[in-house]
């Protein structure tokens, strides 16, 4: 019996990697004709664990390593470069795998930063399409940038660290460049053209997967039904909301413990992501902060790597020595800080009532499936664009900041982020009522009659509808 096979291409970091796998549980469990490899990269400096499934439909090819000298590259042009190096090791592998006669390649999945990938597919005769795990208003946000950048001549720069403000179809309000992405101003690091680079190439593949749902952003997926943008399918939210997945199961056991003495909904839970770290000065204001708050806390506190080196944090030896003197004997009573923390774990407990969060967008998406009001803290990448969407746009979020960028130099101060905290843990407030009322929704959207189920099920029959009837073999 011939057997269709999807390639999934994820970006190779974990956030990434594990929406990629949960996208492609979702699609063998709904077409048992299909199954699908999945290509793993590694960085040099990224560990890759948990990447596994109990599904006959699912296999992982991990691709041997490729030599890219990083640390005289800069950070954009070395992913890019890090892509390109790849392509004939993926054309390699796709070849291996299509060797068999048994075997119909149904097309490419690519991660919204493996665009160059495209080519490999164009190269065995199908079809791309891009999976895009951000949300819908930033997929909106960058083609038009792109094209206002391309055809109308628009310099970012002008953005830059500005209030000028830009209307963006697929934003309700407004956009203030100094929550546009810190990389569309770095024209020497590559980070603009890479960014521009992924954005033109969206425009080539067949149909975009985001992982949003209709309802979280009406607005946003309405104003991509245009001719000139490649079908859209809202078939969120996809996450991984295994309990304590990746990290230390000890740690996360003592972290629960913990979690599972304090009342409901009293805990806020400060957590930022893989790559969130702050500087001396800030921790200490934070500490404070929270200090004052007078709330119960759970603080996920990681160290940075060293300077100049491409590495993600760690968890400190001696947490103490960066934080106030006396702090911990201090908060003993009501607080917890820590190093890693099982995300979603934590903000599926009960004790939890609030999240000050990075605002990534797979952290978003857990805090509205668990219906935890968020305050925001982006720090790098598209969060600050995140931000202003959940606080603005869509009124499912306090802030704390929205335009905190880590490269500036910039405190928040204990009194910011004590108000901060007062706002969101206010158990009256609007923003925890709409929470609520999306928790409801979010859990309805993926079952039968739900609008993502029924956006991936249209998926499914536009990608058979595109099969190739005749398949391009490479020789060897």
């Amino acid at each position: 019996m011939e057997q269709t096979e999807l390639v999934f291409i994820p970006f190779p970091i974990i956030g990434h990697l594990t929406s990629a796998l949960e996208i492609a549980k979702l699609i063998t469990q709904r077409d048992p004709r299909f199954s699908i490899t999945i290509i793993i990269m590694k960085f040099p400096f990224e560990s890759i664990d948990g990447m596994d499934t109990d599904s006959d439909s699912i296999r992982f090819v991990t691709l041997p390593p490729v030599e890219v000298c990083s640390s005289t590259t800069p950070s954009g042009f070395f992913l890019s470069e890090f892509l390109k190096a790849h392509i004939p090791v993926v054309r390699d592998a796709i070849h291996e795998l299509t060797r068999s006669n048994s075997v119909r390649l149904a097309g490419f999945v690519i991660d919204m930063f493996c665009t160059h990938m495209i080519d490999v597919a164009d190269e065995f005769g199908v079809p791309s399409y891009l999976f895009f795990t951000s949300s819908a208003a930033f997929l909106g946000f960058l083609l038009h940038l792109q094209f206002l950048h391309d055809y109308e001549g628009l310099d970012f720069n002008k953005f830059k660290d500005s209030d000028a403000e830009l209307d963006v179809p697929s934003f309700a309000n407004s956009v203030p460049g100094k929550v546009f992405p810190s990389r569309m101003f770095d024209k020497e690091g590559g980070g603009a053209e890479t960014l521009l680079y992924h954005t033109r190439r969206f425009r080539e593949v067949k149909g975009i997967l985001v992982n949003t749902f209709i309802e979280l952003e009406l607005h946003a997926v309405r104003s991509l039904s245009d001719s000139t943008v490649p079908e859209v399918y809202p078939v969120g939210p996809i996450l991984n909301t295994r309990m304590g997945s990746g990290g230390c199961q000890q740690d996360a056991s003592a972290i629960m413990s913990w979690l599972d003495d304090q009342p409901p909904s009293s805990v806020v839970f400060l957590c930022f992501g893989s790559r969130g770290t702050f500087g001396a000065e800030q921790i200490k204001e934070i500490a404070y902060g929270l200090e004052h708050s007078g709330h119960r806390f759970l603080w996920s506190l990681r160290q940075p790597p060293p300077k100049g080196k491409m590495d993600f944090p760690s968890d400190y030896e001696s947490i103490e020595e960066v934080l106030p003197e006396g702090f911990l004997h201090r908060t003993a009573r009501i607080g917890k800080v820590i190093g890693w923390a099982p995300q979603a774990a934590v903000l599926s407990h009960s004790a939890v009532g609030g999240f000050v969060s990075h605002c990534g967008w797979n952290s978003l998406l857990e805090s509205v499936w668990y219906g935890v009001p968020v305050a925001t803290w982006p720090i790098y990448a598209e969060q600050q664009i995140n931000a202003f969407q959940m606080v603005k746009d869509l009124g499912l979020a306090t802030e704390i900041k929205i335009d905190y960028n880590k490269d500036n130099d910039y405190v928040v101060s204990a009194h910011e982020i004590e108000n901060g905290l007062r706002n969101l843990m206010n158990i009256d407030s609007e923003v925890r009522q709409k929470r609520k009322e999306m928790q409801k929704i979010s859990r309805r959207v993926m079952i039968d009659g739900g609008s993502s189920h029924f956006s991936l099920g249209h998926f499914i029959e536009d990608m058979v509808a595109n099969i190739p009837c005749k398949q391009q073999r490479r020789d060897t």
